[in-house]
Order: structure tokens, then C-alpha cells, then sequence
């Protein structure tokens, strides 16, 4: 912590700061003035309830008087300090009067503890216990710029030494009870600007770390702007190079020739995936709150699997123990959630494996899980394989290639359908990842 114990904040932030610590302070002036209150309250309660003899004790009128000054006063500064907070909180710039204000509070509690101390005893040395307390409280709970302390450590020695000429103190006493203010007041200065050091300092974190906040905001969204383009654009010329593929697989081509357009076709594929994936990520940057409907999953998963087997050779097969049973969804979205899912599973799973869907209802959870029985996740890798960008990604059993985005935007979107995902996986015996969302009644 950088302390400023003979300089102020620096000058782009000593506007700010000002505004933020006169709020603090009239905050603090409220709570102190509502404490001050209602002990002088109480202490007037047991005045009226001690018998009159008391009455007769040493400086007993000064202590009465005193105790109905700050009955009168104290209120007065809570409701300006109320007033002055509505203001601030309006405008959110802090007035001179403002500021003046917060400096005759401190005055006050100062000089009334200064004045306690004289009217306990006469001698302010052998009582000073209440001036010091007045000191520690005004400088923890106040902040205040260097030459404003200045001027209050100046003005509360000329109220000391008026005191002490009041008192008729004899030169000796006079000496040595300055001697003790000069000592006090040394540590409310030191103690004053420690509390603003650290305020302040906390004060300029908090502007950094909000100005940070704002260029990783901006930063953000410029990326998934460009992400969104790049990814968009690039959907064209793939497409492009696919129906060309196309178009020379409609002729007479020889063996050679169809495999070099089979691996036209994989890539424009596979190309397109990675583009889905970067879509998505920037899609669902930051998206807690989809729109969803009613959806009979036993009729969705059929859809889903029907879809498959047209555009694939491999085995997909739903096992269902209740029928019916819905859900709340997006369609788009979950859809994204289940290609997703299933592609993983034949990825690293042999043509003749089965990859299954089971579809459960337990309680008030609907249970779906994708199970394949290929390759398996290894144990190191598994916390890793929901994280985005992860290095978890593995190369399929046909070469094809992981963005580390797949799984990532899976955990988003079904955390979006209020529903979590888990995964179970032994290497080399398979994997299942485990959907749970709330049944829809």
C-alpha cells in the first residue's frame, strides 16, 4: 500500500475520490451522530433517575448543560447528514458544503470530548481518556485531504489551549498538558492519513479493476463479432467447394477420382463443423436465458437418430423406459447439444459399435445418456473436457480433428435449460455422458 502521509491521491483521481469519500463520510456522520445521541439519551435517563444529591456533585451544571447541548445539537447534524447523503446520492458529486459540513462535525465531537476532559476533573491530564477516544473515532470514520487535517489539527490545539487559559492553569500544568494534546494529536494525524492511504489506495483498485472490466467487456465483444463474421463467411466458399464436389461425383469418374472427392466431401464436412462450433461460441457468449417449449422426447430422439442414419452408416439406437415424457426446450439449441454428442461418441467408436441412447425419468429429472463403447476418455483428461479451447481434444479413429469447443458450448446450453451434464468413462471400454433436466408436466 502506497501511504500518503504528506501528499495527496494523484490529481486524475482526486476529483472521484472526493466525490467517494464524502458519501463514506456522511454515512459515517449519521451512524456516529445516532450513537452520540443516544448515549447522551441515556446518560440523561440516569440523571433523572439518580437522587438529587448528586446534583451537589463537582461540575455537575457543566455536565447537565453539556449533556442537553448535544441532546439539541446532535439530531441537527443526523438530518443534514441525511439531507446531504439524498443530495449526493441524486447528483453523485460531493459540495463544498458538503465537505465544510463533514469538517464542523468533527469539530464537534472533538471539542466534546476535549470538554468532557476538562469539565471531569479541571486538570485535562488526569482525564483525557474521552478527547483521545473523540480523536480516534474522527480519524477512522472521516477521510479528509491533507491541508483540511492541517486546519482541523490547528484549530483543535487553539480550542486546547483556550481551554486551558479558561481553566486558569498554572505554567506548568499548561506545558505539560500541551505537551500531551501535541502527543495526541500527532497520532489522529497519523492514524488519519493511514485510513485515507488505504482508502484511497482501495478507492484507485477499484477505478483499475472496473476500467479492466470495461476493456475485457469491449475487447469481448469485438471478438465475437469477428468471430461471427470470419465463421459466417467462410460457410460460402466451403459450401461452394462442396457442390463442385458434388457436382463431379455426378459424373463417370474413376476409383481414384471418387475417393479424392470423398475426401473433398469429409473436409468440407468437417470444416463446416469447426465452423458451427466458433458460431456457437460466439452465439452463446454470455446467454443464460433461452426461449424453450414443451418437446416429447421420446418422438425428439427418434428425429435426431433418424437424421443420422440417413447422412451416416453407423448404428444409433434409442432405449427408452418411459414413453411418454417431456421437457422444456429449445429446439435449435438442444438439437446442437445431441449432434454434438452422438458425433463424439462415432468418432472414436469402430463402424460395427452401437452407440446408444438411453432415456430415463427419475423423480423429477429426465435422464438422457449418450453411451458408446469405444475408445474412452483417459482418467487426467476428464475434469478438462467441458473447459473451452480445452487441450483435452483428441484426434478421432478417422483423422478427424477436436476446436476444443464442442463440449464446452454442450455444458452452456444445457446449463441454459436449467440442467447439468456429467460423464462416466473407462478407457477402452467406452464412455456415456449423462444429461439431466427437469420433466416437463
Amino acid at each position: 500500500m502506497d501511504t500518503l502521509y504528506f501528499k495527496s491521491i494523484p490529481a486524475k483521481y482526486r476529483a472521484p475520490f472526493r466525490n467517494y469519500y464524502t458519501l463514506q463520510n456522511l454515512q459515517s456522520i449519521r451512524n456516529c451522530a445516532t450513537i452520540f445521541f443516544a448515549v447522551n439519551f441515556t446518560l440523561r435517563v440516569m440523571m433523572l433517575s439518580l437522587p438529587i444529591s448528586i446534583t451537589k456533585a463537582q461540575n455537575f451544571p457543566e455536565f447537565d448543560f453539556m449533556n442537553w447541548v448535544y441532546l439539541a445539537l446532535t439530531p441537527i447534524f443526523w438530518a443534514l447528514s441525511q439531507l446531504f447523503l439524498k443530495h449526493i446520492r441524486q447528483t453523485k458529486k460531493a459540495s463544498p458544503f458538503m465537505v465544510l459540513f463533514v469538517f464542523a462535525f468533527a469539530m464537534y465531537i472533538i471539542l466534546s470530548g476535549m470538554y468532557s476532559a476538562f469539565i471531569s476533573t479541571g486538570d485535562p491530564k488526569n482525564s483525557l481518556t474521552v478527547y483521545m477516544i473523540a480523536l480516534i473515532v474522527i480519524s477512522i470514520m472521516c477521510v479528509f485531504e491533507y491541508d483540511e487535517l492541517i486546519l482541523l489539527l490547528i484549530l483543535t490545539e487553539i480550542a486546547f489551549t483556550t481551554l486551558m487559559l479558561y481553566a486558569h492553569a498554572d505554567p506548568t500544568t499548561m506545558l505539560y498538558d500541551q505537551l500531551i494534546s501535541v502527543v495526541l494529536l500527532s497520532g489522529f494525524y497519523l492514524i488519519s492519513r493511514y485510513f485515507y492511504s488505504y482508502k484511497s489506495n482501495y478507492y484507485q483498485q477499484i477505478i483499475e479493476i472496473r476500467s479492466k472490466n470495461v476493456e475485457i467487456e469491449k475487447a469481448g465483444e469485438f471478438k465475437n463479432q469477428v468471430l461471427g463474421m470470419v465463421a459466417h463467411d467462410l460457410r460460402n466458399p466451403i459450401g461452394a467447394v462442396e457442390s463442385i464436389a458434388m457436382m463431379i461425383e455426378l459424373e463417370d469418374i474413376g476409383a481414384d477420382m471418387q475417393e479424392n472427392v470423398y475426401m473433398i466431401k469429409e473436409s468440407c464436412t468437417k470444416a463446416r463443423s469447426i465452423l458451427d462450433d466458433l458460431l456457437e461460441a460466439a452465439k452463446n457468449e454470455n446467454i443464460n436465458v433461452i426461449e424453450t417449449k414443451k418437446i416429447e422426447l421420446n418422438q425428439y430422439l427418434k428425429s435426431i437418430i433418424d437424421a443420422w442414419k440417413v447422412q451416416n452408416r453407423f448404428n444409433v439406437v434409442l432405449l427408452s423406459t418411459v414413453n411418454p415424457l417431456y421437457a422444456q426446450l429449445n429446439k435449435e439449441k438442444f438439437t446442437r447439444v445431441m449432434d454434438n454428442l452422438i458425433s463424439n461418441a462415432l468418432k472414436f467408436s469402430k463402424d460395427s459399435d452401437n452407440v446408444e441412447l438411453h432415456l430415463i425419468q427419475q423423480d423429477k429429472q429426465v435422464i438422457i445418456q449418450i453411451k458408446d463403447h469405444g475408445l474412452g476418455i483417459p482418467q487426467a483428461m476428464l475434469p478438462h473436457i467441458f473447459e473451452r479451447f480445452s487441450k483435452a481434444g483428441r484426434t478421432g479413429l478417422k483423422g478427424e480433428k477436436s476446436t476444443g469447443l464442442g463440449l464446452s458450448i454442450v455444458k452452456q446450453i444445457i446449463e441454459s435449460h436449467k440442467g447439468n451434464i456429467n460423464v462416466n468413462s473407462v478407457e477402452g471400454k467406452g464412455t456415456t455422458f449423462i444429461i439431466q433436466l427437469p420433466v416437463s408436466y
